[in-house]
């Protein structure tokens, strides 16, 4: 049994396997691990690294040929997934929710395809919840972005010249991502606030240090895993307008909500960047999902107003390195569930398993998928 480490395209610096998982996953049971030329490159890891821990370096065809098993975190183009054999099985985080020609084409080749992004939101399931681990770097990576692009200061300083005023930063989303922006900005010295219209954020932002920025009358759907969900019409009226006003007072905001499967949420209005700070910087990682900024461009930092607009859903890979650790663990987590004594078990009676697959035998297995598919 093989398996295959592939290397992401696009710009995307990290990789899903690191050298350092080599020798566990050897004695998981894979007889073979098989790396694609310079796929840690671009995360500081070389081939040569790959190969004293046991790996074996090997061009795109004969990886994607070979291999039983194949770790990529982006989908593989459709050309790609043509060259696979039915049967194979690829594993990453592939937004199958948000990118339903993905599942199609997986479906198309036959393959059995896991997507990582899918799993519960269960404690058993944290050890290989890649939207967790990617979320911490993606938030400790924002307020670094903020921090460079602010024309002030994070922290107050008092000198002979005067006292400088800390940074006040707002966080729009308590999530993983708001949680480890809350911490950072607090590290760094700023006053921070927090958003969230789920109720059991606001214990956590508090024990951060941070104020909670509360909106009355929320709908809090303990059934949503965590996540948030749609409010009604007159909640995000008087959310509007309680975000403006925090935000118009803040030197940074921070988006980061977002709702699974959905277009996010629209926090903050193009009239409310207008009336921010001249020097003012919005970081939004829901960006690929529509953004909770009105002006956001995905993909790009722009100026709108005198303030700067930062759309990067992918942060986390501005730090490839330690991203790709963290990955890479959350997949071998994920192996150790359907390689079971050296040989292949998919058992999809466990449910990390069967919530994950997306694609078995020319069929969607995550009954999560199913249900936004058939809604879609």
């Amino acid at each position: 049994m093989t398996l295959g480490i592939l290397k992401e395209s696009d710009g995307e610096q990290r990789v899903a396997i690191t050298p350092d998982a080599v020798p566990g996953l050897l004695k998981l049971g894979f007889q073979k691990v098989l790396v694609e030329r310079g796929a840690g490159a671009s995360a500081s890891l070389d081939d040569a690294t790959y190969e004293k821990q046991g790996a074996e370096v090997a061009d795109t065809e004969d990886v994607l040929k070979n291999s039983n098993v194949l770790a990529k975190i982006h989908p593989l183009s459709k050309s790609a997934l043509g060259k696979l054999s039915a049967g194979q099985i690829l594993i990453g985080q592939m937004s199958p929710l948000n990118q339903p020609e993905v599942v199609e084409n997986m479906l198309q080749a036959g393959i059995t395809a896991f997507s990582l992004d899918l799993a519960p939101r269960t404690t058993r399931a944290q050890a290989l919840d890649v939207l967790s681990s990617m979320a911490t770097v993606a938030g400790y990576k924002a307020v670094l972005s903020a921090a460079y692009h602010l024309p002030t200061f994070f922290p107050m300083f008092m000198t002979a010249a005067g006292t400088i005023k800390p940074a006040k930063v707002l966080i729009l989303g308590a999530g993983v991502a708001g949680l480890q922006a809350i911490s950072t900005a607090r590290r760094l010295g700023a006053v921070v606030e927090a958003f969230d219209v789920r109720a059991a954020a606001k214990e956590e932002v508090l024990s951060l240090g941070a104020k909670f920025v509360e909106v009355e009358g929320a709908v809090d759907d303990k059934s949503a895993g965590g996540y948030a969900v749609e409010q009604t019409e007159e909640f995000k009226q008087r959310q509007a307008q309680l975000v403006h006003d925090h935000a118009v007072q803040s030197d940074v905001v921070i988006c980061t909500a977002q709702i699974p499967g959905r277009k996010a949420p629209l926090l903050l209005r193009a009239d409310t960047v207008a009336a921010m700070k001249a020097g003012a910087v919005i970081v939004d990682l829901a960006a690929s999902s529509g953004g909770n900024c009105e002006v956001t461009q995905n993909g790009k930092t722009i100026s709108h107003k005198g303030v700067t607009v930062i759309g990067d859903s992918n942060l986390a890979a501005s730090i490839p390195k330690d991203a790709s650790l963290m990955f890479g663990k959350n997949v071998v987590n994920f192996l150790k569930l359907i390689v079971i004594k050296g040989e292949l078990n998919l058992n999809f009676e466990d449910d990390i398993v069967a919530a994950t697959c997306i694609a078995h035998k020319g069929e969607v297995v995550s009954a999560r998928l199913k249900q936004v598919m058939q809604t879609a």
